[in-house]
């Protein structure tokens, strides 16, 4: 599901290079790649809890992280910074009008798009929330609340529909960097999510349980009055992984399943209502974001329901490579838009080419760079201490 995840984005942005009558005709009803961006989220609220619990260790876990992560987002920023480097080119629109150190330190976060710093490429936005994702699982971790998933989905999707319908986006966009600054906000965020990581990974319980909750803490707040979509659709986009995560739980018995299908159910229905209610007047508008949810709900859906069939060995190995084709393509395109043009308003071979290129780069990218990073965090992970042992009392609960 990843694969195809990252394979329906690429492809939703390579239209704008070799197929822009195409994507006119289709962005006034469907948005592909805010589909295939829910779809990894959906996938990431299933999995990426359960890789912290299975370990039984925060250490453990943000050293996975770590190193399933940051490796290839390093080389990738380089590598999208480097014609500027270089002298070819200018920076990403938005990005040179910060200070380098402001910049930086904010992609160092990984959650630049809730800092009101642009992102060295489009796609990073969505690395925001996925860190805003992983703090808030590790502060309900560290208090023993991680298996109230489905009230949490439940809970965030009901806010996106309060805040959706009563506060313009507008209002809370931005907000703290547009009243504090967006430098003060930037060094803010940094040291907090410094000092939340470091004491969450230490071995003393109290600064374990301090440092989550500051980390999530921090996620909660950035989502809600930082960021640069509607805090109704950060919201909403919380609630549809926690919505995974609940699925999960209640696959394996950890909760019932009555809570694990009234999250499946109430979450995409409340994000859909949410971003129907806020874009009141804007039919279009509605039916693209209706769709969207819908149609990633399904796709996540019907996973789910064929998990346990085999798939073929090309499709298994575009989800192994399907970070690296999510990273690597918006590269591969401003390579094709910049210095190869393209020819008339659809260039279907050229398309073809695209794809078997990203493909191969996303393969090797895969073999020479995250797959060594994540055997050394492997590594380290297991020599790891266990730093926070699943809590007693509120680990049954639903």
């Amino acid at each position: 599901m990843r694969g195809w995840a990252a394979l329906v984005v690429a492809l939703h942005h390579a239209s704008y290079v070799y197929l822009p009558d195409v994507r006119i005709a289709l962005q006034g009803w469907f948005d592909p790649g805010t589909y295939g961006v829910l779809v990894f989220f959906l996938v990431s609220g299933y999995i990426v809890p359960a890789s912290l619990e299975r370990r039984e260790s925060v250490r453990g876990f943000w050293i996975g992280r770590f190193f399933r992560i940051y490796p290839l987002l390093a080389v990738a920023c380089l590598l999208a910074i480097l014609p500027f480097l270089l002298g070819v080119r200018g920076l990403r629109a938005g990005l040179e009008q910060y200070h380098p150190v402001t910049a930086v330190l904010a992609h160092v976060t990984m959650m630049q798009d809730l800092l009101a710093v642009p992102n060295a490429m489009n796609v990073l936005w969505t690395l925001s929330y996925e860190m805003a994702f992983y703090l808030l699982v590790v502060a309900l971790f560290v208090v023993g609340a991680h298996r109230r998933s489905a009230p949490v989905s439940v809970g965030l999707a009901a806010a996106a529909l309060v805040v959706g319908g009563l506060v313009p986006t507008w209002l809370l966009s931005g907000l703290l960097s547009r009243t504090a600054g967006v430098g003060v906000v930037v060094a803010a965020c940094f040291t907090a999510l410094v000092a939340a990581i470091a004491a969450a990974v230490s071995g003393r319980a109290g600064a374990r349980i301090a440092g989550g909750l500051l980390g999530g803490l921090l996620a909660a707040v950035l989502v809600l009055l930082n960021g640069r979509v509607g805090a109704w659709q950060g919201l909403a986009m919380m609630a549809l992984m926690f919505a995974g995560t609940a699925v999960y739980r209640a696959e394996h018995g950890q909760i019932p399943a009555r809570s694990g299908i009234a999250a499946a159910v109430l979450v995409p229905a409340g994000s859909l209502v949410a971003g129907v209610w806020n874009m009141h007047g804007y039919w279009h508008a509605q039916l693209v974001w209706a769709g969207t949810v819908l149609t990633a709900a399904a796709t996540f859906a019907a996973g789910w329901l064929l998990r346990h069939r085999r798939f073929p060995r090309w499709a298994t190995g575009l989800g192994t490579a399907s970070f690296s084709i999510y990273l690597l393509h918006p590269l591969l395109l401003m390579v094709a838009a910049q210095f190869l043009g393209t020819s008339g308003p659809a260039n279907v071979p050229g398309l073809l080419v695209f794809v078997v290129v990203l493909l191969a780069a996303g393969w090797a990218s895969q073999r020479w760079i995250e797959a060594p990073a994540q055997r050394l965090g492997r590594r380290l992970a297991r020599r790891a201490p266990s730093t926070a042992a699943e809590p007693p009392v509120l680990a049954a609960s639903s």
